[in-house]
This record gives C-alpha cells, structure tokens and sequence, in this order.
C-alpha cells in the first residue's frame, strides 16, 4: 500500500479507532475546540481530518479570491438583487464563502459583535458549557460543527448565536459579554 498522507498513516496504524466514542467524548465534553486548544492538545484530533491533502488542489500561484456580493440598491432595483442571490448562490456552493458589502451595518456594530463573540469563547468553559446545546429551539446556541454526528470529519470551529426571530432573545437571556 502506497502511503501519501499522515491520515492514512494513522489509519494503517490504527484500525481500532473509534470515531463515534471520539465525537461523543468530544460532544459531552461541551467546551468545543477552543476547549482542546485550552487543554494544551498537540496533536489535531482525527475527527478533524478529512483525509484531503489541500495543497494538491492549490497551485502556488492561485489566484483564488473571495467573492464580494454588493447589497447596494437591492431593495430598489430587482436586477441588483437578482445578480445578488445569484452571486450569493454560486459563492455558497462553489467555495463555500463570501463578503458583503454595502449591507448598511455600520461597521461600530459589527466591530462591537465580534468583540462581543470574542469575549464569549475568551470566558472560562464552565460558563460556555451552560450555553452549550444542540437543540435549535434554544434562543442562544453555543456548540461545535452543527451536524458533528453526521459528517465525515468535523470542522476545527465553535459557533456561539442567538436565533433572532421571530421572538428575541430578553436582554437578561443574553450571556453577559453580549449584552
């Protein structure tokens, strides 16, 4: 057997591996990656891996870039928004990201969120854990990979939110660094 990555390597060394206990401990554990990272792992988990080599698919001179999907006068002119949603469509599905500009959020209140998000995963795990859920009738979520158990490896992320509508989160609802 040919050996081309580090994934398969320890695949070939471990046949025993048990990535359902894995996520499980993981999941139960409630304090996410940042909670791995707060342990002092040296060593990435292989939920994470993928077992895809991105360098491979990535040409030292790339010239990949983020698609930028302008808001500006979508609401006033239905080619705008036509080309908009489609931007938006094909970002989603072909990378998986883009910018917005032209939203009409004054960059203080974005600034001022992701300071907020910052303070929330920079708290001791012990208040994140009571945030921590999967349940998405909870008004504020803090979890990591949204579909942990289904995917075929997890992605090195957490997500803290609070669903916004149709009922707001109460003010006192709010983890205090939010508020």
């Amino acid at each position: 057997m040919e050996v081309k990555s580090t994934n398969q390597i320890e695949a070939a060394m471990d046949s025993n591996y048990d990535r359902k206990a894995e996520i499980k401990a993981f999941d139960e554990a409630k304090t996410g990656v940042k909670g791995l990272v707060d342990s002092g792992v040296k060593r990435v988990p292989r939920m994470f891996h993928s077992g895809i080599d991105i360098t491979e698919n990535v040409a030292s001179d790339s010239k990949l870039s983020v698609p930028v999907i302008d808001l500006e006068n979508i609401h006033n002119n239905a080619h705008l928004r036509k080309e908009a949603v489609t931007k938006i469509r094909s970002a989603c599905q072909e990378l998986g990201f883009f910018q917005v500009i032209n939203h009409g959020i004054p960059v203080p209140v974005m600034d001022d969120m992701i300071d907020g998000i910052r303070r929330f995963h920079e708290q001791d795990a012990d208040v994140r854990k009571q945030f921590y859920s999967r349940d998405l009738k909870n008004k504020i979520l803090y979890y990591s990979n949204t579909s942990l158990y289904l995917d075929k490896f997890a992605n090195w992320r957490d997500t803290v939110g609070c669903s916004m509508a149709p009922n707001p989160p109460k003010p006192e609802e709010l983890p205090a660094v939010f508020r």
